[in-house]
């Protein structure tokens, strides 16, 4: 079952991304990488730990000096620059130095906090990434981009920094809840619609198969996925223009996790995020109206959510101005000319932001109606 892909920078091959369906092979990676004689600490939370922590701290014991462990509590809510600190901590105590490594074991939250500590400590040190989520698996892991929630704005605060080496094991889906695994859908439909009609076909064709997690399929759309967001940060690593399609469905995806408290996961706002942005290209005359129809249905058979309640449209665009990815006083936003032909929109307006809303959001309840208006009045 392995596979292997590349990532390459300015021409250099810098890191693997390796597929597999067991942890068997790990050790032999990292022995190729020359960790012997450093130390290496396993960044990973209260979730993992208790499924995978021991398996993987016994062979990294076989290849390396020194293992030591940093365990955080699961959730969203831990990724912050509190529980950075608490990682160079220990760090700090187990007399870290720049050639050890840091190994992130976990999903997108494990991933982005351990990535920007690596970034950060010590002026950056080296580590690897061993995604246990399906989202992880297809998104957050790849690319580089590495960072933490600052007041609960999503990833405020971050750096750039690549991984040696990205570890897959297609066997940790079979431990997801179904919340869970179709949370990741959202980040594998987004790449499809963005920029490969073809993939996103193929997703609509092996459905039944993705759902009951054919191990052979599931690594077959993970490798497909990455391979799309390869070619992307390999042409843009440091989003100064086209790594910006990869945003599609995020703008109003992330504030509606703002919004939401992060009660909903992930991949589940950008999923919401998408349909937004399908019914704006739609009503723009970009795409035909049945697209937003045939994705809407598309989600439900990944067993992802097609509306949400509990926040309203002024709300969100509110939010959105708030983002990283604004360009000056603009929301830059991704629309699709078609299927797998994204670009970059700076002329999207409130209004049509409230019609792209409208298809995704459940009426606001009347009760909350005197909490709003005394909200938008301040």
């Amino acid at each position: 079952m392995a596979e292997r892909l590349t990532v390459h920078q300015n021409g250099q091959a810098i890191y693997d991304i390796v597929f597999e369906d067991s942890f068997d092979s790990l050790g032999k990676e990292l022995a190729d990488l020359g960790v012997s004689g450093r130390r290496m600490c396993i960044v990973t939370d209260s979730t993992v730990a208790g499924l995978y922590l021991e398996q993987v701290k016994d062979i990294l014991g076989l290849c390396c000096r020194e293992v030591c462990v940093f365990v955080f509590p699961a959730g969203e809510e831990s990724k912050t620059l509190d529980t950075v600190q608490k990682l160079y901590e220990t760090l700090i105590k187990n007399h870290f130095d720049r050639k050890d490594w840091l190994v992130a074991l976990g999903g997108g939250v494990v991933g982005d906090l351990c990535g920007y500590g690596a970034a950060t400590y010590l002026r950056g040190i080296s580590f690897i990434q061993i995604p246990t989520t399906l989202l992880s698996q297809v998104d957050s892991s790849i690319g580089g981009k590495t960072g933490v929630d600052f007041a609960s704005y999503k990833n405020m605060v971050g750096a750039f920094h690549m991984p040696r080496l990205v570890y897959t094991n297609v066997q940790t889906l079979l431990t997801l809840s179904r919340e869970q695994y179709s949370s990741g859908m959202g980040e594998v439909l987004k790449h499809g619609l963005i920029l490969d009609r073809e993939y996103y076909d193929w997703l609509k064709d092996h459905g039944k198969e993705i759902m009951d997690r054919d191990l052979k399929v599931c690594l077959e759309m993970i490798a497909g996925s990455d391979r799309i967001k390869r070619m992307v940060v390999e042409e843009d690593p440091r989003e100064q223009g086209r790594r910006a399609l990869l945003n599609f469905g995020h703008t109003l995806g992330h504030a509606m996790e703002k919004r939401l408290s992060f009660s909903m996961l992930h991949g589940h706002c950008v999923g919401l995020g998408c349909l937004g942005a399908v019914k704006i290209s739609a009503e723009r005359g970009y795409i035909p109206k049945e697209t937003f129809d045939s994705l809407k249905e598309l989600m439900k058979g990944f067993s992802m959510p097609v509306t949400v309640e509990g926040i309203c449209s002024d709300q969100i665009i509110m939010d959105t101005k708030s983002d990283k990815k604004m360009d000056g006083n603009r929301i830059r936003f991704i629309l699709l000319k078609d299927i797998g032909q994204a670009f970059i929109d700076c002329t999207v307006t409130e209004d049509e932001m409230r019609d792209g809303l409208s298809a995704v959001l459940r009426p606001y309840p009347q009760e909350r109606k005197e909490v709003y208006d005394k909200e938008f009045m301040v």
